[in-house]
């Protein structure tokens, strides 16, 4: 499989299926049908409705597990509602032909601001070492074939930092902040969430300067302001700074053809020619796509 989305659809499945068979999450098997069924459903109709070539299940999959995982109500409408809002701000909410927020991310924080019936519940994954492990792992792979490990990792750097800051700063022990950063909501986030290579800056450089602004904005909402669910306001925040990133620091757009067929190629170290022919034709494909990664 070449193409991302399908390993973030099995994990994000996986992930799920963990949740509600060994975590206990109090998720009805009716609200996972709603919201699986109106992602599909959204995604078809502005398909249709924006006049694209063709019906693509994979991002709406991505945005509707995502949201099972995430989102909590005691109200099915408030679920329907929640994934529309989700998949209408793909196709309306767009900054020159790319996504302004992360869907899954804008649909949580609409529905918190504007309603008092959704919530997210960071502690419903616990704190378990073996658990954030295997969320490590498969969030890893996740981000490797979609060629954003950059951005995860200066974000859980820069996150890591100021934990440890702020407890040295206050005298604690280090285990406050270890313990913090064992959290299943926080890699979640880390690898499912900020990652997502269609509403992240295009350059490298723009990716780590973001996480940093993601971090600290997480870390103020938690620790300053003292509200929960401090990663996902401030990458809601955070979102609007992309374009000017992509302005100051311009790099080439993500697409997913180009990062499966970079895959594809083949390369050879020593002489710098890719392709089946290894011509100077598929030494500019590479160069071309290796620039690409900012």
């Amino acid at each position: 499989m070449r193409d991302p989305r399908l390993y973030q659809i099995a994990t994000l499945a996986l992930l799920l299926g963990y949740g509600l068979a060994r975590l206990g999450f109090d998720v009805p098997a009716l609200h996972v049908v709603l919201i699986l069924s109106a992602a599909l459903l959204a995604q078809l109709a502005f398909t249709r409705a924006c006049g694209l070539p063709r019906f693509d299940p994979r991002s709406a999959l991505i945005s509707g597990l995502s949201l099972c995982l995430l989102l909590r109500t005691g109200r099915p409408s408030l679920a329907v509602a929640a994934t529309l809002v989700t998949i209408a701000s793909k196709f309306l909410l767009r900054w020159k032909g790319k996504h302004l927020f992360n869907p899954t991310n804008f649909g949580l924080v609409a529905m918190m601001a504007l309603t008092g019936g959704v919530w997210v519940s960071p502690g419903q994954w616990g704190h378990s070492v073996l658990f954030a492990f295997l969320m490590a792992c498969l969030g890893g792979l996740v981000v490797y074939r979609a060629w954003r490990s950059d951005v995860t990792a200066a974000f859980l750097a820069s996150y890591a930092a100021l934990l440890v800051g702020r407890a040295l700063w206050l005298g604690d022990p280090l285990s406050i902040p270890f313990h913090q950063l064992q959290s299943g909501a926080l890699l979640l986030f880390s690898f499912f969430m900020i990652s997502d290579p269609k509403t992240t800056p295009d350059s490298r450089a723009g990716r780590i300067v973001f996480a940093v602004l993601v971090a600290a904005g997480a870390w103020s909402v938690q620790f300053r302001l003292f509200r929960p669910n401090g990663m996902l306001w401030s990458l809601a925040v955070c979102s609007a700074v992309v374009p000017l990133l992509d302005r100051l620091l311009p790099a080439r757009r993500y697409d997913w053809a180009s990062k499966g067929a970079f895959h594809g190629a083949q390369v050879d170290l020593r002489s710098g020619d890719a392709g089946p022919r290894r011509g100077g034709e598929g030494r500019l494909r590479l160069l071309r796509l290796l620039r690409g990664q900012g």
